[in-house]
């Protein structure tokens, strides 16, 4: 690697709200030479920690090349690039093609994780992806579109897990993603809640089940940037039911661990 050469730093950017930003993302931001955001999800108020003479990108219009001509060309200069990316780039952050050329390069990167919009999802919609006795499994997917799907990993067949479902970049095709549920035997009282653009000004969460949301969210006209969440962990009453419902073992008083002995009765 040439001694003067700079960094690649690939960043999750997280759902929105600048908040939820880590610090680390924040630190590289604040040193960056040059930043190349995704300026169609990534919300706008990520830039603001951005170092005041760095030079800002943004990527909805370019390609492939173009993004990776500025990436190159400013590490060979020695300086510090700040990929921004949405969410965690480790969920369809498309980062992999980048990251192949810049080792083609000879070029150093690294990748900074993000808070990824389901968990922020979760979080709004007052919930645990992992529900003891409902749910010890989560399966993130999307339906079949203009990119194809690989061999058994069509929404039915993983459907038929009964698993926790996080279906990314398939909002559009909400009549189609009920009808695959439908196969796989979900009923129609399954609990799914619509997650738009959460920690954003404008997010907004829509609940139903499977009779009722592909027509609420076409009366919402959501077509972009939505998570769909399918399964019992979404139950809008999961609070309310009662507390001797099935639990985590982890803090109950019968239960031996590592760290703590069961309690016991000695009357």
């Amino acid at each position: 690697m040439p001694q003067n050469s700079g960094k690649v730093y690939f960043i999750g950017g997280g759902p929105g709200d600048p908040e939820l930003l880590t610090i680390k993302a924040k630190n590289i931001l604040e040193i960056a030479d040059i930043v190349i955001y995704a300026d169609s999800l990534v919300h706008p108020s990520i830039i603001d920690y951005a170092n005041p003479k760095a030079e800002i990108y943004g990527s909805k219009v370019l390609n492939l090349e173009e993004i990776t001509a500025l990436e190159l060309k400013a590490a060979n200069e020695g300086k510090i690039v700040a990929r921004v990316q949405s969410g965690d780039p480790s969920i369809y952050g498309a980062i992999l093609e980048q990251m192949r050329i810049l080792k083609s390069n000879g070029v150093e990167f690294e990748i900074i994780p993000g808070v990824a919009s389901v968990f922020a999802a979760s979080a709004l919609l007052q919930t645990e992806l992992t529900v003891p006795g409902v749910s010890q499994s989560i399966i993130f997917t999307r339906l079949e579109g203009r990119v194809p799907m690989p061999p058994r990993e069509q929404l039915k067949d993983l459907a038929s897990h009964g698993c926790t479902l996080v279906i990314f970049l398939s909002i559009t095709r909400m009549t189609k993603l009920v009808g695959e549920l439908r196969e796989a035997g979900y009923t129609d009282d399954t609990p799914i809640a619509v997650a738009y653009k959460v920690g954003w000004e404008e997010e907004q969460v829509i609940r139903g089940n499977l009779t009722d949301i592909a027509k609420k969210v076409r009366e919402a006209k959501i077509t972009l940037s939505a998570l769909v969440m399918v399964g019992a962990a979404f139950d809008p009453n999961i609070l309310d039911q009662e507390e001797n419902s099935e639990s985590s073992n982890l803090y109950s008083p019968k239960y031996t661990h590592l760290y703590r002995s069961a309690a016991t009765n000695n009357k």
